[in-house]
């Protein structure tokens, strides 16, 4: 197969952007890799473009969620943005990540799951049909989500800063709020459909340049703007199967994970089964949370909770199976918390963790728990958080 002298370019500066942006924003936590140019006698223009740009499962960078554009400087995405319409006669706006049927996802730029199939059990989703204008409008009542509450957590004791004494997510969904839709009249297919605003054209357009007014939009909302039909996200790092990723965080089943993840507290979600992972008619896949990883901000193995209220980064979680690295990926993740054990610590043992089955391995060793010691398996809470891009 031959390349074009435009895809190798693009290839070799998206390296080199990957390397070095991300650390100019104080995100990079050494997880975005390094150009392959590094101990070479060449440069990185001479390398060939990355082994993902001839198959998306090979090693190298590549876009997941198609749909939206990605921002590296500024880790976020920009994704159309679509108005509904609530019983209750308010107006929301929403963004497609996901979908159950595999041609709506590739048409539309989404990731394909084939799991949302299973999460329509009690208020896992909600319903809407869509009206001759496009507009969706939900038939589920009490679906909607509240922007106005102000997001608050304080850790807890050092060094024990998780978990924290206090928290409150920044918004707020409705009882029978879920990010899941079905739209009835048209196929009946489910979407991964998080509301991410609430309010008027009018009211939204103020905010086209950047700085919304967060009583209005979702936490992650870096600038809206319904003129244009777009909205950018902020995008969280994290790992899957040793490859950094970044992904969108937008909603969570318990207002702890909600808080943590500066995500809408989405009550529907609560009704979907967590624990049975990638066993028949499971909606959901595993996400691994490190509670007492190392610390220190500048520290290579940095991760976990600790480490995130300490205000030193993001948590860096492992997740499961994602689109193009394995077959059971869902946007619907059951948190597994894990935390070393003193004797690890006292051992040197504590790591940064990179995949699932490393992470499992060192489970079944008994150098990690669940948390205080508990048995490892599912905390009962899920959050939805969407793959946008592998960085590797």
């Amino acid at each position: 197969m031959k390349f074009s002298k435009k895809t190798n370019v693009f290839t070799t500066a998206l390296l080199a952007t990957l390397a070095t942006t991300a650390f100019a924003e104080g995100l990079g936590d050494n997880v975005v890799p390094a150009p392959p140019s590094i101990g070479s006698v060449v440069p990185l223009t001479y390398f060939g473009p990355a082994p993902s740009s001839v198959n998306p499962s090979f090693i190298g960078p590549h876009q997941l969620l198609t749909a939206g554009k990605v921002n590296i400087n500024r880790l976020t995405v920009t994704l159309p943005l679509y108005k509904a319409v609530s019983p209750e006669g308010e107006t929301y706006w929403y963004v497609l990540t996901d979908s159950n049927d595999q041609a709506n996802s590739e048409a539309l730029g989404l990731n394909f799951s084939g799991k949302l199939t299973y999460a329509e059990t009690g208020r896992g989703v909600r319903h809407a049909t869509q009206q001759f204008d496009g507009t969706v409008k939900f038939t589920t009542a009490q679906a909607g989500v509240d922007f106005a509450p102000r997001f608050k957590v304080v850790p807890g004791d050092a060094p024990n800063l998780f978990p924290p004494k206090e928290f409150k997510p920044g918004s707020i969904g409705q009882e029978n709020y879920s990010p899941l839709m079905k739209i009835d009249n048209v196929g009946g297919y489910i979407y991964n459909a998080p509301i991410v605003a609430k309010g008027t054209e009018e009211q939204l357009n103020a905010f086209c340049d950047a700085n919304p007014d967060k009583r209005l939009v979702h936490d992650k909302t870096r600038r809206i703007c319904p003129a244009e039909g777009t909205v950018e996200l902020k995008l969280t790092l994290g790992f899957t199967f040793s490859r950094p990723l970044l992904y969108l965080s937008l909603e969570a089943s318990h207002e702890l994970p909600a808080t943590m993840e500066q995500a809408t507290f989405a009550p529907g979600l609560q009704d979907i089964g967590v624990g049975r992972d990638d066993s028949a008619f499971s909606a959901v896949e595993r996400l691994f949370a490190v509670v007492n990883g190392p610390m220190g901000k500048d520290n290579p193995q940095r991760q976990g909770f600790n480490s995130a209220l300490a205000g030193e980064g993001g948590p860096l979680n492992v997740l499961g199976g994602i689109p193009t690295v394995a077959t059971d990926y869902s946007p619907l993740w059951d948190i597994n918390a894990v935390e070393w054990t003193a004797d690890a610590i006292k051992k040197g043992y504590r790591s940064r963790v990179l995949g699932e089955f490393e992470l499992l391995g060192l489970v079944q060793q008994g150098w990690l728990t669940g948390p205080g010691g508990a048995k490892f398996g599912s905390t009962g809470f899920i959050v939805n958080c969407p793959p946008v891009m592998r960085l590797l």
